[in-house]
């Protein structure tokens, strides 16, 4: 869902739907059910409690959109960790700060693709 939503145009979109058939058809697409949605919201608690700490007590503002960013993150993460897979990212600082409250396999995508 995150990659069509960010896809640049319909071409790149297409790809990425095509790319989701063929996962799907071998069934191995990683789908999150209804634990990983339970599991995932408390991280997203988690994670909103830490910043407000480390605001003192304040809830900082977030940028548009990144609530919704960092609620797609939560949910690959926990769905990768139940099906045992590792997540592939350079979204590193946001999937660090999941890590710190969720333990999962991370790895950073530039190493991973040398």
């Amino acid at each position: 869902m995150e990659l069509m939503a960010g896809a640049a145009d319909a071409t790149q979109r297409k790809v990425y739907e095509q790319v989701h058939r063929e996962y799907a058809r071998d069934n191995s697409l990683i789908v999150p059910d209804a634990d990983d949605w339970l599991i995932a919201s408390r991280v997203l608690y988690q994670l909103a409690h830490g910043r407000r700490r480390s605001a003192k007590g304040r809830t900082p503002r977030l940028q548009p959109g990144a609530s919704q960013r960092m609620a797609l993150d939560v949910l690959i993460a926990v769905s990768a960790r139940s099906y045992e897979a590792t997540v592939i990212t350079e979204n590193w600082d946001d999937f660090k700060a999941i890590q710190h409250y969720y333990k999962f396999k991370l790895v950073r995508a530039s190493n991973f693709f040398k």
